[in-house]
């Protein structure tokens, strides 16, 4: 369940109606739900409470301070994928012992910078990061903890772009390798492996991938007679965008208890999507309606630089008015686009939609979750303001981005 719903024909976040935050703070506008961010990761401590989880929220998904903060009050962990996503977990006020850092390619200044801050462990993916974390290490006198993710080959049945746990993919370590791993490490002087990383895809719906996946781990470690302080399961529990109709966070729990049970090990979790997804909206403001021979075009101020997630793997977000002014739908099938030059621009394709016009407000749901974190100035468009409800209060929690602020890093130089 999320916070966002109409009440009396207009669209409220929580109790606040999101024309009046258009108004205010202009679109394209974020809008997040204070009382859903908090449900959701809840709801999933919940459901894993037997096993006492480290529940890690994904930085990447969105990386608002604010919502940061939210977080780590409630007791959550932060798994990271750059020196970037550190420095502002950091700033957040997490303890760095629950830190998780995942990522193909860390640098030596990423590593550097978190054996210096002391997170609790590097998610590991291949033989040469390994060898790199140990030799810094030992250049910093400190002892590293890894865990290493493993590949499991396995078919989340998710976009072939969020799929990461095949074997064509470039995340983690096949089987074999990873037996050979565990089986020479007194060469690695300054790690401690103490964990297995095993992150499968995002936008999972069943259970039955995640089973699969833990029955090869299960195998895998008697088979290689190995003791773990942690088993991480990484994130990509999936939500409703469409007609989906994905695994609750206690039915995904109990499908998966028995096999957790069989792991001497703490468990973490790395959840992002199944947080922020419905926890967060994008507000957009109707510029003209523009009739086509086979369909129309609503045309907003909002796009594909805002959000990308329609464009790159053609998902699919609801979309409706934020105040219902009639019953009656366009006759054609509407595209809902933006002003980018690139036909991938579009918020929505071949909908059946209430008629709006220009100066109309719409809204697009479950964009809570790599919405903004994905967004970029193409076009040389300023980024979105961002807004946080709580109860009949909200903040601006991002102001929007000025034309100023897109040349702030460019350089005056001489003799060009």
């Amino acid at each position: 369940m999320h916070e966002f719903k109409y009440k009396k024909n207009k669209f409220y976040c929580e109790d606040v109606a999101l024309e009046k935050l258009a108004g205010e703070f202009k679109t394209p506008l974020y809008v997040y739900s204070h009382k859903t961010i908090v449900d959701h990761f809840n709801k999933i401590k919940r459901a894993f409470s037997e096993f006492k989880p480290l529940i890690c929220y994904s930085v990447k998904s969105n990386a608002n301070l604010n919502i940061l903060r939210i977080l780590v009050k409630e007791g959550a962990g932060l798994d990271v994928v750059s020196g970037g996503e550190l420095y502002k977990s950091l700033k957040a006020g997490v303890k760095p012992s629950k830190i998780v850092y995942a990522s193909v390619g860390k640098t030596d200044e990423e590593i550097q910078e978190a054996l210096k801050a002391g997170i609790l462990f590097f998610n590991v993916e291949s033989v040469p990061e390994l060898e790199n974390i140990n030799r810094i290490a030992k250049k910093l006198k400190k002892k590293a903890n890894a865990a290493i993710r493993i590949n499991p080959d396995v078919d989340p049945e998710t976009h072939e772009y969020i799929t990461t746990s095949k074997k064509e993919n470039k995340f983690g370590i096949d089987l074999k390798a990873a037996g050979e791993i565990f089986s020479s490490m007194d060469k690695y002087e300054c790690l401690n492996l103490n964990g297995i990383h095993l992150h499968i895809g995002s936008q999972i719906t069943k259970a039955k991938p995640y089973k699969d996946a833990l029955k090869k781990i299960i195998g895998f470690i008697k088979a290689n007679k190995i003791n773990l302080d942690y088993i991480n399961l990484g994130g990509g529990l999936g939500i409703v965008y469409d007609n989906e109709k994905p695994q609750t966070a206690e039915s995904f729990a109990k499908a998966i208890a028995p096999l957790l049970r069989k792991i001497n090990a703490r468990l973490i979790l790395e959840p992002g999507r199944f947080i922020m997804g419905n926890s967060g909206v994008l507000a957009a403001k109707v510029i003209y309606v523009k009739d086509a021979p086979t369909k129309t075009f609503v045309i907003t101020d909002t796009a594909m630089n805002d959000l990308m997630r329609p464009s790159l793997y053609r998902a699919f977000h609801a979309i409706v008015p934020l105040r219902k002014k009639s019953r009656l739908y366009f006759k054609k099938p509407v595209d809902i686009v933006g002003p980018v030059c690139e036909t991938g621009d579009f918020l929505g394709k071949s909908r059946k939609f209430h008629k709006v016009e220009g100066g109309d407000f719409l809204v697009v749901l479950g964009a809570g979750a790599y919405g903004f974190s994905m967004s970029s100035n193409y076009n040389a468009r300023p980024r979105a303001a961002e807004v946080l409800v709580k109860g009949n209060k909200y903040y601006l929690i991002r102001k929007r981005e000025t034309y100023q602020d897109l040349i702030a890093t460019d350089l005056k130089v001489k003799g060009i």
